[in-house]
């Protein structure tokens, strides 16, 4: 496949190497410039680009950036992109860190539904919940015991499924976490967040997830701090 991915951070670095070890041809933007991605380029073989070329003859798309960042994407970013390309939003909230106060989030909007409105395109929430490390060094085949299991929140079955394909080839089992509205289950603070459970586990974990936001991921009156001294 083709495959474009707009940001270059821990899980769209992760993502790129991953994926053009698996043979697929990647594009991949970040938000400064390609030529300050030639060093991921020479590894890896993926071709840097501007985020506006990202989308154009891509089989899949994968938007891993900052929440607070995704409004200032190009205006029309997806906007001739054929509606049977999935859509792959990696994306968490972290207001206090990074992100500030996003008011519809904090008000109970789904972190993805808010991506969703703001891209103008429907996606699929997936690979938010695995930490980097795992992402890059703990793909299993199928069928072995420690394999993990990531869950996948959409409201396209067709764009879920290819979604829940390719992360097979990366390694991993996938869980219909359902419908985009129900991707809360999978957010930070809940149980399946960064725990690298087996698909019994990520199934049991969005089960007992609760839509009330814990404390230490919502916003306050002094939010963003840095990862290192949280506001």
């Amino acid at each position: 496949m083709t495959i474009g991915i707009i940001g270059a951070g821990m899980i769209g670095s992760t993502l790129t190497r991953r994926l053009t070890e698996l043979g697929h041809e990647v594009r991949v933007a970040n938000s400064r410039a390609p030529d300050t991605l030639g060093e991921l380029a020479e590894e890896t073989g993926a071709t840097p680009v501007w985020a506006e070329e990202v989308p154009k003859g891509a089989d899949l798309i994968i938007v891993t950036i900052p929440e607070a960042n995704v409004p200032d994407l190009p205006d029309g970013l997806l906007g001739d992109v054929p509606d049977e390309v999935p859509v792959v939003d990696t994306g968490n909230y972290y207001p206090r860190e990074r992100d500030g106060r996003i008011g519809p989030i904090e008000e109970g909007m789904p972190e993805s539904r808010w991506v969703e409105q703001q891209l103008g395109r429907p996606v699929i929430k997936a690979f938010n919940n695995i930490y980097f490390e795992s992402l890059r060094d703990n793909g299993r085949p199928a069928g072995a015991d420690d394999r993990i299991a990531l869950p996948v929140a959409g409201d396209d079955e067709e764009a879920k499924a290819a979604v829940c394909d390719l992360i097979d080839e990366l390694g991993f089992d996938s869980v219909d976490a359902g419908g985009l509205g129900e991707s809360w289950r999978q957010q930070p603070g809940t149980q399946v967040y960064t725990t690298d459970l087996d698909a019994e586990g990520v199934r049991e974990a969005l089960a007992e997830a609760s839509p009330e936001r814990p404390a230490g991921f919502t916003a306050t009156d002094d939010s963003p701090g840095t990862f290192t001294d949280p506001a």
